[in-house]
């Protein structure tokens, strides 16, 4: 690893896995090296995947397989700014179609826990938008919403 701040996801054993998928979801991510136990530990044997270093869209990241003891919780998620519906809908989908979850407000997890904020800019710039009432009722419309639709997000700006 070469950076000297590197996000370190916890998984039970999986961490290749997630790794692989998001090096294939998002731009900029890959897999970067995969380190095996050079002993036994709590989670596993010596040969296995202990931890996997990989970048997501340029994050520098680290998946330790460390075990069932700890899980993620939407207290920790990537926020990935999307230009485009399509560009919305591609990720979105490609992490609730691989065994994830929808959640409120554009928020999802993929099904190793990780919470996803997947933001269409349009959203960002609308909900900070100088004319409050403008602001409030693009919020309004995304408080009703699972995956964002910058349409709906771009009417209601509008009033």
């Amino acid at each position: 690893m070469n950076s000297k701040n590197t996000i370190c996801l916890w998984y039970d054993g999986t961490a290749l896995e997630a790794a692989t998928f998001y090096a294939a979801t998002f731009p900029d991510s890959k897999v970067n090296a995969v380190h095996r136990a050079p002993g036994d530990y709590p989670a596993g044997k010596q040969g296995d995947v202990l931890t996997v270093e990989f970048t997501v869209m340029g994050i520098p990241c680290l998946g330790l397989n460390g075990g069932s003891a700890f899980k993620h919780t939407e207290a920790f998620s990537f926020q990935v700014a999307t230009d485009d519906q399509a560009e919305t809908d591609r990720l979105w989908n490609a992490i609730v179609d691989n065994g994830g979850q929808e959640s409120a407000c554009g928020w999802c997890k993929d099904r190793w826990g990780l919470s996803w904020q997947i933001t269409p800019r349009v959203l960002s710039e609308a909900i900070s938008d100088p004319d409050p009432a403008a602001a409030k009722r693009a919020f309004t419309a995304m408080m009703e919403m699972t995956k964002i639709d910058i349409a709906r997000i771009e009417a209601a700006r509008r009033g």
